[in-house]
This record gives C-alpha cells, structure tokens and sequence, in this order.
C-alpha cells in the first residue's frame, strides 16, 4: 500500500473510468459488488519489525523511517546499515504457526466474500514458489523453505477458497529488489527505476519480462483468480511501460473473467478503484472498494489498537451505503497467526452479521443513502435502514415504508409498531429487541416506495 490519498483522487479516478466496460465485465463487476466485505491480509517479510512494509527502503521517503522506530533507532539511524539489514529479513522469516484454514474460517463466519493477499510488496520479496528470483519464501535462504507449506499463497489461496470466497490476488508492479529494477550500479533514492527507462531500453525490458513472468506463473499455477490487484501506480506510461495490455491480456487466457484493479492509473485497466484509508464523502459511479485497516497499520506491528467493532461496522455500513465495498485490513504475526485481538474483531463483526448480513451482501445504494446516524441499502424492492444509536423510537425521514407496509427487525420475530407524522416514520424500538441483538446498528426492513 501507499501513503493514505485524499478523495478527491478517488472521485477524479472514478471520471476516468465511466466509459462503457464490455458486457462481460460488466457482469463480473455487479458480481463484485455482490460481495461487499473481503479480508485484506498484508503479510511479508517485514512482519518481523515495526517499520512500515517496503516504504523505508526509498531514501526520499523519510516519512516512513520516524525517529521513535526501534528498528531505525537499533541501526542509528544509519540508511545503508537499514536497508542492508531489511534485505536480509528473508534469512530469519520462519513462521512456524502459519495456518490459513485458521483465517479463513474466521473471515467467512464474519461474513467476509472474498481476500485480497500480498503475493509481492515493493520491496520484491515472493510469497510463492517462483521460478523468477531466490528472493523467496522456498528460496534456500529463507528457513521456512524446508516446511511442507513454503508455498504460501498456494496454501492462502486454497485455504479461502475451500470457506467459499473470491480470491483477489495482490501484486506490486515495483520492484526495488530485482536489478531491472534498481540497477546496483547507482544511488536508489527515490521509488522509481535509478536509470533512464528510454536510455537503456534493454534493461527496462527485462523488467517487463520479469514482471510478466510473475504475474502469469501466479495465473497459471494457484487455481482460480477472481481479481488481479496491481499496487505501484508509478509503473505506467510513458517512462514506465510494462505493456499492461499483454499484461491483461495474458492474465485474462489463463483467467477468464478476470477483474483487473490497475490502482491509481486508470484508464481499461483500472476496473475498479481503491481509495486507500477513507470512504469518498459521496457515492462514486464506478465500482469501488475501501481499503481500511482494523488497527492503525496495514502490517502486523506489536501493539497496534485494534478499532473497537462499532467503529469497524460504521465503517462497513457507511461504505456499503454509498455502493463501495470495505477491504478491511490486517496483517499476520512473524510466527504465521493472526493476533487474538484481530480473531475477536472479526468473531464480533460476524456475530453482527449473522443477524444482519442480507442489507450488506448483495445489496445496492438507495437515495439518500443515509441521514445522521441511519443508514439505507436495498436488495430488489427491499429496503434496509441501518441504525446506530438507536433508542426506544427511530425517525426515518428520507427514505420510509409505504402506508400500511410491515416493518420488521433483523434478528426479532414480531412486526414493530410505526406511525408518520410530520413527514417521518417513527418506528417503535422494543428494549427486550435491542437488549437481545449484537452490538451494532440494528436494521429495519420494509418494502420500498411504488410510485
């Protein structure tokens, strides 16, 4: 991931991509959409400090090598004696409690559809068993490669799958390991190649190569991909081409109906976007995903405060309301768990959705898509107030049921009690009702308005 970007961008890059998709992609989006929650796990070799992942490498980037890290300060804050040291992470990555069965059953029961899984962050280090660099997880240098489950993102991927959900496979475009990439012959200051692309088109060349290489060993060796989610938007035209359309092209022979997220690059291949760490303050006209973390980093960091779950379901219903969907983000420990803090999160949200999941999964925005603390989502001619802070009687003022129609509560047997007056519904909230749902908005159903 990046630095967080404001929303402005997501709403110029939602401009870019109103074109008409073809009719196939435009299917395999609504059937995106469908989902609407997936589980983003950030995981590398970097778990194993408390820097950020991959950023402290890029000399100009200081924002990512704070005074107060440990693992700046332990290396007196020396740049070469850091990256030196980072690079060499591969050498003592060993997790030993790795269990994907253990995370996908959690994200499906808290009514997750699909993951998304670092295969490769910038900094070049492969999850997988690639034929392209040692720089690896079943690399000779790495201890873990002698474990029957090296193989990391086959043993994700099949893992997810087998609980049922979509698999969206992240890829960085960048590459600061690899010589094509940064050449060692000169000074890698910035998060671009360190030589001139159209001076040495030989080199850029077999960047190209490797990348493609990449990329469709991962297509045509870990089963069924639904998304190939690209990160590294600098890696575009007219310095960095990387032929991205025989990139998608190659991708797509290998998985038909594959979604591409060329994040903030847009154009054809950008089926989607992904603004990073907010919720656009309106709905946007293109597919899109929120990507936000359950703590304050994308990565494991020891200590890290997880978001309470009413904030993580807000989150969820205000990004679903306005027709997004959340990636909600985590990051394994170096030992290969997810911590017991994120497991709770994720038992809590699901408790929530077990109860209310149908105004979240496969539902669609419905004006005014929210007011103060309620929101509204719809499925058919259904639709769905989701309210937080509710009390013993609720106003529902933008969007209301027909005269006469029944409104019901997620989760209670009986029908509730309403009336209009001054141009509201005023729903009758029992205290036994709310007393026995989950923590979180409690939802009320009802027919849609004829017209």
């Amino acid at each position: 991931m990046t630095e967080p970007r404001g929303d402005v961008i997501a709403h110029s890059q939602a401009d870019e991509l109103t074109a008409a998709q073809p009719a196939w992609l435009e299917q395999r989006l609504e059937w995106f959409r469908d989902l609407r929650f997936g589980l983003f796990l950030h995981w590398g070799i970097y778990c194993q400090w408390d820097c950020c992942e991959s950023w402290p490498l890029v000399e100009e980037d200081t924002w990512a090598r704070p005074d107060d890290m440990a693992c700046w300060r332990e290396r007196d804050r020396d740049f070469a004696r850091f990256c030196r040291d980072y690079r060499q992470l591969n050498r003592t990555f060993n997790p030993l409690d790795f269990d994907p069965q253990r995370w996908a059953r959690a994200a499906a029961a808290a009514g997750m559809g699909y993951v998304t899984f670092t295969t490769k962050h910038h900094d070049g280090f492969c999850m997988w068993d690639t034929r392209t660099t040692d720089y690896r997880i079943t690399g000779p240098d790495c201890p873990f490669h002698t474990d029957a489950r090296s193989d990391i993102v086959g043993r994700v991927f099949d893992a997810f799958r087998g609980q049922g959900l979509a698999i969206s496979c992240y890829f960085s475009k960048s590459d600061w390991h690899t010589p094509y990439y940064w050449h060692p012959g000169a000074p890698a200051r910035t998060r671009n190649p360190n030589y001139d692309t159209h001076a040495h088109p030989e080199r850029w060349e077999q960047f190209v190569r490797y990348t493609h290489a990449q990329v469709e060993e991962l297509m045509t060796g870990y089963g069924p991909i639904d998304v190939l989610w690209l990160d590294g938007g600098q890696v575009r035209p007219p310095d960095q081409d990387i032929r991205m359309a025989d990139m998608a092209a190659m991708a797509r022979r290998h998985q038909p109906g594959l979604i591409v997220a060329d994040r903030t690059v847009g154009g054809p291949y950008e089926n989607l976007i992904t603004p990073e760490q907010l919720i656009p303050d309106t709905p946007l006209a293109v597919p899109w995903e929120s990507c936000l973390t359950m703590g304050d980093s994308w990565k494991y960091v020891p200590h890290d405060r997880n978001k309470p779950v009413g904030q993580l379901l807000r989150m969820l219903v205000e990004v679903v309301a306005k027709g997004g969907n959340l990636l909600l983000g985590t990051g394994p420990t170096p030992d290969g768990t997810l911590t017991a803090e994120a497991l709770t999160r994720l038992d809590e949200i699901g408790a929530w959705m077990t109860v209310n999941g149908e105004a979240i999964r496969r539902s669609r925005p419905v004006a005014p898509y929210s007011e103060g603390n309620v929101f509204y989502t719809r499925r058919g001619e259904t639709a769905y107030a989701l309210v937080f802070d509710a009390e013993e009687s609720v106003e529902l003022r933008g969007l209301q049921p027909p005269d006469g129609a029944a409104v019901r509560l997620l989760g209670w047997p009986a029908a509730l009690t309403w009336t209009r007056a001054d141009h509201a519904a005023r729903v009758t909230l029992p205290a036994a009702a709310r007393a026995a749902l989950p923590t979180g908005p409690v939802v009320f159903r009802f027919p849609l308005q004829t017209r």
